[in-house]
C-alpha cells in the first residue's frame, strides 16, 4: 500500500465517519432533549400532587397567598381529623353538650374522629370550630374559633356508639357554633415558598401560627420551621385562591414552570377544597 492510497483512504473513512455522525447526533440530542423533559414534566407533576394533597386537608377558609419580589408564599392551617360535636345538652348527661355560653372544658361527639388511637392526648394541636377566615373569626387571630397554643386536648372512648369524649385544659368558650356542628383537629400552618431567583418551591412545617403571613425563608427560620425542598430547577410559579364564598367550595389554581439545559415544561393543577366551616 502506497501513501497515497493510505492517505485516501483515510479521507474517505473521515467523509464516511461525518455522515454517520450527521444521522446519530441529531437522534441522540433529541433522546436527551426528551428525557429532561420527562424529568421536568415529573418533577413539576409530583411537586403540585404534594402541594394538592396539602390543599385538600386544610382547615377550610385557611388558605392564603401572598407575594414578595421574587418569592410566592401559599400559607395553610393543615387539619388531622375532623369531628361532629354534640351541642343538644342531653338528658341526664347535660355535661356532653359543648356549650357555646361559656367556657367549656368537655363534651361529647355525635360522629367520631377517625384518624386517632385512643385515648389521645396533645397539647400542641387546636380545635377549630367555624372558621370562616374574617377578621374576628379567623383561625389565624388565635381567639374565639381556635383554642389557645398550649391546651392540652384529650380523646378517649364515649359509652355510645359513634361517641367520644373530647377535654380542653384550659377550658375554652368557642364565640360560634357550627351549622353542621363541625369540628376540625389542626396541627399547626405549612407555608410552600416558590422563589423564581433561587429556582426552588420549598414547603415549612412546625412553626406557630401568626395573623401575618410569613414569605420569606428566614422569618420561618427564625420561628423555628423545619424546611424541605420540593422542586428545583424553578424558573417561575403563579398561585391564586377563588375563595366563592366562606360556606362554600374554593379553588386554588397552581401553574409551576421548571427549566434545566435548556428545556422548559410549565403544568397547571386546580384543586377544588370544601370551605364549609
Amino acid at each position: 500500500m502506497t501513501l497515497i492510497e493510505l492517505v485516501i483512504t483515510i479521507s474517505v473513512g473521515a467523509i464516511v465517519v461525518a455522515f454517520m455522525a450527521l444521522f446519530i447526533v441529531g437522534p441522540m440530542n433529541a433522546y436527551g432533549a426528551q428525557t429532561r423533559r420527562a424529568d421536568l414534566v415529573d418533577e413539576a407533576d409530583a411537586a403540585l400532587r404534594y402541594m394538592a394533597r396539602d390543599l385538600r386537608a386544610a382547615l377550610p377558609n385557611s388558605v392564603r397567598i401572598a407575594t414578595s419580589g421574587s418569592v410566592t408564599a401559599l400559607e395553610l392551617l393543615a387539619t388531622v381529623d375532623g369531628a361532629r360535636y354534640d351541642d343538644r345538652d342531653p338528658v341526664g348527661t347535660p355535661s356532653l353538650g359543648l356549650d357555646f355560653t361559656q367556657a367549656d372544658g368537655a363534651f361529647a361527639t355525635t360522629v367520631p374522629f377517625t384518624q386517632l388511637a385512643l385515648p389521645w392526648s396533645s397539647s400542641s394541636s387546636y380545635l377549630v370550630i367555624y372558621n370562616v377566615g374574617v377578621p374576628g373569626a379567623s383561625a389565624y387571630e388565635m381567639a374565639n374559633v381556635i383554642t389557645p397554643a398550649g391546651t392540652t386536648i384529650q380523646v378517649s372512648a364515649g359509652a355510645a356508639a359513634n361517641q367520644q369524649l373530647v377535654t380542653l385544659a384550659p377550658a375554652f368558650k368557642f364565640s360560634w357554633s357550627s351549622p353542621g356542628r363541625r369540628l376540625y383537629l389542626v396541627s399547626g400552618p405549612v407555608t410552600y415558598l416558590c422563589d423564581s431567583v433561587a429556582g426552588t418551591l420549598r414547603r415549612y412545617s412546625g412553626y406557630a401560627i401568626s395573623n401575618t403571613q410569613p414569605t420569606a425563608a428566614a422569618t420561618l427560620a427564625a420561628a423555628g420551621a423545619s424546611a424541605g425542598t420540593v422542586a428545583a430547577d424553578v424558573s417561575s410559579c403563579a398561585f391564586s385562591y377563588a375563595q366563592g364564598t366562606a360556606t362554600r367550595n374554593a379553588l386554588a389554581t397552581l401553574n409551576l414552570q421548571l427549566a434545566r439545559s435548556g428545556e422548559t415544561v410549565g403544568l397547571l393543577h386546580q384543586v377544588q377544597l370544601v370551605n364549609t366551616p
